[in-house]
């Protein structure tokens, strides 16, 4: 890509992301459905065409919005594990949960879920990511090595988890990022004895 592809893509780009977050805004101030392509466009300072050249309708919008953030999600994981090293859950440290930090530093975004009329999907999508993540990207083992139905103990985990976030997402993030990572390993050191990261869909 030469520099000036490079430099028309980082505009699109940037487009793009002040339309999102005018979305985001708007969606908190006035609910999702009460929300229109020019509200949008006023908020994020840009005129219809521009809109229309990125997307299609605000629910077009809506939708990159929402696959790029939970997009974002699944590759947040990886990022503090090497695939295929198994990983104790007493040596589990704050990086290992690589993904509270991500919520964290997308809690604008996030904070939709306080909403009822709010992003289309977000309710049912977020903690579905959550579950592929583990279904995708991990390999438990129980504590003792006990053997129960695997996928019932993903799904167990996986909503579990997301039980956790909700509640720390919804209560305006009061704990620390420490905090609340601290009470996720002590809760994690009940159940599961280790781990091992094999990474998502793209592993070879």
């Amino acid at each position: 890509m030469n520099h000036e592809q490079n430099a028309t893509s980082q505009r699109q780009n940037r487009t793009k992301t002040h339309l999102k977050q005018a979305l985001i805004e708007l969606i908190k101030e006035k609910g999702y459905h009460s929300v229109t392509v020019k509200n949008i466009v006023d908020y994020a300072a840009y005129n219809r065409s521009t809109f229309y050249i990125h997307y299609l309708d605000k629910l077009e919008l809506a939708e990159d919005l929402l696959l790029s953030m939970l997009q974002g999600l699944e590759f947040s994981v990886g990022r503090p594990h090497i695939r295929g090293r198994k990983v104790y859950t007493t040596k589990l440290n704050e990086p290992s949960f690589n993904i509270v930090s991500y919520i964290y530093k997308n809690r604008n975004f996030f904070e939709l879920i306080n909403y009822e009329d709010t992003l289309p999907g977000l309710h049912t999508r977020f903690p579905q990511t959550i579950l592929k993540i583990y279904k995708e990207q991990f390999v438990f083992e129980t504590i003792n090595n006990i053997t129960v139905n695997m996928d019932y103990f993903k799904r167990y985990t996986a909503y579990g988890f997301y039980g956790l976030l909700h509640n720390w997402i919804h209560n305006g993030f009061k704990e620390t990022q420490e905090e609340f990572i601290k009470e996720v390993i002590d809760l994690t050191k009940t159940h599961i004895h280790s781990f091992e990261y094999i990474g998502g869909e793209d592993r070879s």
